[in-house]
């Protein structure tokens, strides 16, 4: 397995730079990890190395998207809030201990279909119609499959995860504003899980990782500024674009 490349000066600030772009987008609009991991494969980290650092350098803003809904989040159909946060946190648990089984070669041959998924799940979510208010249900057994299939996979990969717990609550029953508030804790939970595990990889890049959390905690209080004033549309359409290209680029090096 190659070492953890060090980073000069130059590529930690483009590391941080990215790490701000990407606060600003997951303030907006969501979809920062597809800004963060790219930067650091051109920094040199290997896919499964990119991964990992990503997922422990944006957990920060997660705990204070989840802490700032936290009086929205509600039950989930048949099951109770608490409930779906154990399911999240033995999802991405049981997610981060596969991801860390995965051998790199065959990780890095696979990233450009996950790529690929989570562009289309992040399209799919952007731009479909929202419905105003949740009219549907989901069988307890479904709602417990569903999350956890949704939480290893957030603890492995984890883009596109937002909007697929989006579309799992509100069929669940949820109101659209709770389930907004809902996903954003029971992501925290997933990613949580998910940090403690990488954290005792030889494979994170720690001054990449601080770069980026760094950059990542700025840019969400531009973010927060400007989520008034741009159009959302806009920002979602960016997300898409870089999301198209980078699957594009992971398939051509494949």
């Amino acid at each position: 397995m190659p070492p953890v490349p060090a980073l000069d000066l130059p590529l930690i600030l483009m590391v941080a730079t990215a790490g701000f772009l990407a606060g600003v987008q997951n303030a907006l609009a969501g979809g920062g990890s597809f800004i963060t991991f790219p930067a650091l494969l051109l920094a040199g980290l290997n896919p499964l190395a990119a991964n990992m650092t990503s997922t422990i350098a944006l957990f920060p803003s997660q705990i204070t998207s989840g802490y700032t809904g936290r009086k929205l989040v509600a039950d989930v159909g048949p099951l109770t809030f608490r409930q779906m946060l154990i399911i999240s946190a033995i999802g991405g648990l049981f997610g981060a201990i596969l991801l860390l089984n995965t051998p790199p070669s065959f990780f890095a041959r696979l990233v450009p279909w996950l790529v690929l998924f989570a562009t289309s799940v992040f399209a799919w979510g952007s731009f479909r119609k929202k419905p105003l208010h949740a009219a549907s249900s989901m069988p307890r057994w479904t709602l417990i499959l569903v999350q956890s299939c949704i939480a290893v996979y957030g603890g492995y990969f984890g883009g596109g995860i937002g909007f697929l717990m989006l579309a799992a609550l509100t069929i669940a029953g949820q109101q659209v504003r709770a389930a907004a508030a809902t996903k954003n804790v029971l992501a925290m939970a997933m990613n949580a899980a998910a940090a403690a595990i990488f954290a005792s990889s030889s494979l994170i890049s720690w001054p990449a990782a601080l770069a980026l959390c760094a950059g990542g905690i700025a840019g969400g209080f531009v973010g927060g500024w400007l989520i008034h004033r741009l159009p959302e549309k806009v920002m979602r359409a960016f997300v898409v674009l870089v999301g198209a290209s980078l699957t594009v680029w992971m398939f051509m090096r494949a």
